[in-house]
């Protein structure tokens, strides 16, 4: 059986979805799709300049992996650039923030998307192993919050800014 693999956290989404190298009919242009967790890795390594062991501790995966991802977008980057297709910036297995999550009914803990998180709090999610809806927030029953991009009872984040309430 296959490891599963893990959520690889980002802190940036583009606003702009694709570039576009010409003013062409963009139907006829080839393109290059561009995952979200690959966009990060070249924006923490290329753009911020931190070295790899700190973008793979960012990303919440490992040095090896996080190497595999710069060189999958760096080989995407450099065949639009050179060949002139367009990027498309799209997709990939990638979260926010991973909050750690538990069933207080098999006490099994696991990891969790922050995306997830909402339908964990509103008792919606079902454990993976007994199917029990009375699943919490680690981090909440132990009376803390989850890091940055916590949505949580409106606490704030990392940097120190009032977190939007979505429940």
């Amino acid at each position: 059986m296959a490891r599963p693999t893990k959520w690889r956290r980002i802190e940036h989404v583009p606003v702009i979805p694709y570039f576009v190298p010409s003013e062409e009919d963009v139907d006829e242009i080839p393109e290059n799709t561009l995952l979200l967790e690959e966009l990060e890795a070249i924006r923490l390594k290329d753009l911020e300049g931190l070295d790899q062991s700190e973008c793979a501790e960012r990303m919440g995966v490992s040095r090896p992996t996080f190497q595999r991802i710069l060189l999958a977008a760096r080989e995407k980057v450099a065949d639009s650039l050179v060949n002139g297709k367009m990027i498309r910036i799209e997709g990939g297995y990638f979260t926010l923030n991973i909050c750690p999550a538990k069933c207080l009914d098999c006490n099994h803990e696991w990891t969790e998307r922050y995306e997830n998180a909402k339908a964990i709090l509103n008792g919606d999610y079902k454990c993976p192993v007994c199917g029990s809806s009375n699943v919490v927030c680690v981090q909440r029953d132990r009376g803390r919050f989850c890091r940055r991009h916590c949505h949580r009872h409106g606490r704030h984040g990392r940097h120190g800014r009032r977190m939007r309430i979505e429940e």
